[in-house]
């Protein structure tokens, strides 16, 4: 299986609610480094898993929607705690609806099996979400009858 990795980064104003959240309840800073890693189990006939430049500007476009936002004001998170968890979710659906959009050009959008989105806030502390680019249907002899 091969990787390619591409990294950007993005500042938001939060605040999480519930206790455990300590002092994190209230509206704070957090400057995330953010980590797409596309997987591919061949090379394309470029020798390559997708284009680096083409997966740069689709991160940057999908991260703009939240950069130098208080998540905590945007509709789309209303009722949600906006953790490092749920947005490394987020940015990951984000980026495989562009993925599979053909925003990395048609032959990444069909042999790019998975992704990998991970959030950095620090060296030592990070979230990550995995998951396949295209949903599997289920084989119709697998269904009972």
């Amino acid at each position: 299986m091969y990787s390619v990795c591409i990294v950007d980064a993005m500042m938001v104003a939060h605040s999480l609610r519930g206790e455990i959240f300590g002092p994190a309840q209230r509206l704070h800073g957090a400057t995330y480094v953010v980590e797409v890693t596309l997987y591919r189990d061949g090379l394309d006939v470029h020798g390559i898993v997708a284009d680096i430049g083409r997966a740069r500007h689709l991160l940057a476009e999908v991260i703009e929607a939240f950069a130098y936002r208080n998540l905590d004001d945007l509709p789309e998170f209303d009722g949600r705690n906006t953790t490092t968890e749920m947005l490394a979710r987020e940015i990951f659906d984000r980026y495989r609806a562009g993925l599979c959009a053909g925003r990395l050009g048609s032959d990444a959008a069909s042999t790019v099996s998975a992704l990998d989105v991970t959030l950095r806030e620090t060296p030592n502390a990070w979230a990550s979400y995995r998951g396949a680019v295209r949903e599997e249907s289920p084989d119709p002899a697998d269904e009972p009858e």
